[in-house]
């Protein structure tokens, strides 16, 4: 008997400083889909996930709670793998970078690319501020004193060790010249080779000294791995990588992964600092990284300081688990991000679920009782309107097939709801009410329930891997053309008055204070000329990270029209870099070009601020697309 073939997917291991909203949740369902799919299509899959536990944020927030860091993560990891199992997910693999496992061969790994030269000690070198922890040029101090606090600065080193990127640069462009499917979707890679591989890598900082919650250097104790050397390498450590040579067969087996499912945020750490990591340690690159888009509430990304974050397990308790799990897959476009919110998932829950699932198989079950006591058999009294209905269940399988090798999970889901759609259509066609009051009729509307009952198992299998519990409740109650008794009601009508008043009552609106009107002093008036020479348009961000040496920096690749511009701006504090990607903004795009922390900045982001100094990103009221004139 031939061996199956293997499948390794691995999530982005979750971060443990909070509990994870549904567009954290979203990749979990995502990957566990997938997973089901290949298994149903006979491969051995192995599909890791887990939590990335290390770092300042997890230190600082475990010193508010008054608790250790381990304390710390391992309530928080406990808290996510909770939110996991109760989405139903059939990970193989939970790895928290906390693993002394795990531990250990990162130290075994930092120590081997250091050894062979590949990481080297460094330093960064400028002004220091000691409540802050922070280097600053001498351009980037206020008057002398640190830009953030206001402090006096002392002449500082900062122990460091990095590397070398560029040493595997050219090796990488040639693999993604030459593997077109490594990153996807398509847009992916042109980001992570017009913006970062081909203008050139800076040496990446891989230790730490200014925190010590982190994985210890072995041969040198005052400094920690930084994050990216430790959490990526999860990938193998979970599989048994010894980096003395000594693998396991379970890592021989697996690596490289057929699937590293990331969200597009982290793709640049997955497909340029993970692969030369996995080139300076002699092992071969996975052969896909999908970054794939956000989840957003309403008309934004989640946030906790917005007020707007949905968690998974609250949407249960209203919806239920598979359609939650239906939701989160269906509504996901294959680039763009997709929409969240309460109206929205009663829409579905009402239209898609109730309606066109669970109504037909509630009837088909029904009709078969009613007519034929429960069982049913093909009596072969067909007619021509049975043929597209048996052609649309013989095609569905194929059509998911071919979106789902793309990876075009919502477009599958689609597919086989389309195949429930021309059953009910089937229905109304032949009016099996209508047949049952003719008894010369009886075969031909005993073959129709059975065509019935054969069209939406066929459907029911197919919709396994995305809505399992429900895929098996249908199964159970149509058997093989014997149905139960009596049919379950899969899923229930809501009235949308009635949940908002529920989530209103669980999560009552902040009273908002009056806005209070600000008066800034007037600059001189400037003539309609002057104004007509500065040039403003849309912009979207592709890509943001922060400035080193700066807290209060970030740099944005800003597509305007067909061009990218550089743009730096003092907004690190209002604005995550993860925040940042995917907005679009107002720019000045005439702006000489100049250089604020070392970094070339070619135009400015336009803001407003507050009295108290808070700044919020001047965005289009409407759609429009990179490039518009702003006038």
């Amino acid at each position: 008997m031939c061996e199956k073939p293997k499948y390794y997917i691995t999530t982005a291991i979750a971060y443990t400083s909070g509990k994870p909203h549904i567009g954290n949740t979203y990749e979990i369902v995502l990957a566990d889909a997938i997973a089901r799919y290949k298994r149903s299509q006979g491969y051995d899959v192995f599909f890791q996930t887990g939590t990335d536990e290390h770092g300042q944020k997890i230190e600082m927030k475990a010193e508010e709670a008054n608790v250790t860091p381990k304390e710390f993560v391992d309530d928080v990891s406990a808290e996510i793998k909770r939110i996991w199992d109760l989405m139903d997910t059939s990970y193989d693999k939970f790895i928290r970078t906390t693993d002394k496992d795990h531990e250990k061969q990162v130290q075994k790994i930092f120590r081997k690319l250091y050894e062979q030269g590949d990481i080297y000690k460094g330093h960064y070198e400028g002004m220091y501020c000691t409540p802050c922890e922070s280097f600053f040029t001498e351009s980037q101090l206020a008057d002398g004193k640190c830009p953030d606090c206001g402090r006096e600065v002392q002449p500082a080193k900062e122990e460091a060790y990095f590397f070398k990127m560029s040493k595997y640069a050219d090796k990488l462009i040639e693999h993604i010249h030459t593997h077109p499917e490594f990153i996807q979707p398509v847009s992916r890679k042109n980001e992570m080779m017009n913006n970062f591989l081909l203008p050139g890598l800076q040496d990446l900082c891989v230790s730490r000294t200014s925190f010590k919650w982190g994985i210890p250097v072995d041969f040198d104790a005052k400094h920690v791995v930084y994050v990216w050397l430790d959490a990526l390498t999860n990938y193998i450590t979970g599989i048994g990588y010894e980096c003395d040579g000594e693998s396991t067969e379970q890592f021989q087996k697996l690596w490289p992964a057929d699937l590293h499912l990331i969200g597009k945020d982290i793709i640049r750490f997955h497909t340029i600092y993970w692969p030369i990591f996995l080139m300076a340690l002699g092992l071969p690159l996975p052969k896909q990284v999908f970054g794939h888009p956000w989840l957003l509430q309403g008309d934004g990304k989640m946030s906790k300081s917005k007020g707007n974050v949905l968690y998974a397990d609250e949407l249960v308790d209203f919806f239920g688990v598979d359609a939650v799990r239906y939701f989160v897959l269906h509504e996901m476009p294959f680039e763009n991000d997709g929409i969240i919110s309460w109206e929205l998932m009663v829409e579905r829950m009402n239209s898609d679920l109730a309606n066109t699932l669970g109504n037909l198989v509630n009837r088909t079950v029904s009709m078969t009782n009613k007519y034929f006591n429960g069982t049913v058999q093909d009596k072969g009294v067909s007619e021509e309107v049975d043929v597209d209905l048996k052609h649309v269940a013989e095609d569905a399988p194929k059509l998911v097939a071919a979106k789902m090798d793309e990876l075009r999970v919502a477009d599958a889901i689609t597919e086989i709801f389309n195949l429930f759609k021309r059953c009910n259509k089937y229905i109304d066609e032949t009016m099996p009410w209508v047949l049952a009051k003719d008894e010369a009729k009886k075969e031909r509307l005993e073959t129709v329930l059975w065509n019935l009952i054969q069209s939406i198992s066929e459907g029911a299998k197919l919709l396994e891997p995305y809505m399992p519990s429900t895929s098996k409740k249908i199964l159970e109650q149509l058997g093989n053309g014997k149905v139960t008794q009596k049919p379950e009601i899969l899923f229930q009508r809501l009235d949308i008055e009635e949940v908002l008043k529920k989530v209103e009552e669980l999560h009552p609106p902040v009273e908002e204070k009056e806005e209070k009107a600000i008066d800034i002093e007037a600059k001189p008036e400037i003539t309609f000329e002057q104004f007509g020479a500065m040039q403003f348009q849309v912009g979207e961000i592709i890509a943001c990270e922060a400035v080193k040496k700066s807290k209060k920096l970030l740099c944005s690749q800003v597509k305007i029209g067909s061009q990218v511009k550089q743009i730096v701006s003092g907004i690190k504090a209002y604005y995550t870099p993860e925040e940042m990607v995917g907005k679009k903004v107002m720019v000045l795009v005439n702006l000489k070009p100049a250089k604020l922390a070392g970094v070339l900045s070619e135009g400015m982001l336009l803001c407003a601020e507050d009295e108290n100094g808070n700044l919020a990103l001047m965005t289009p009221e409407k759609e429009m697309p990179a490039g518009a004139e702003i006038s």
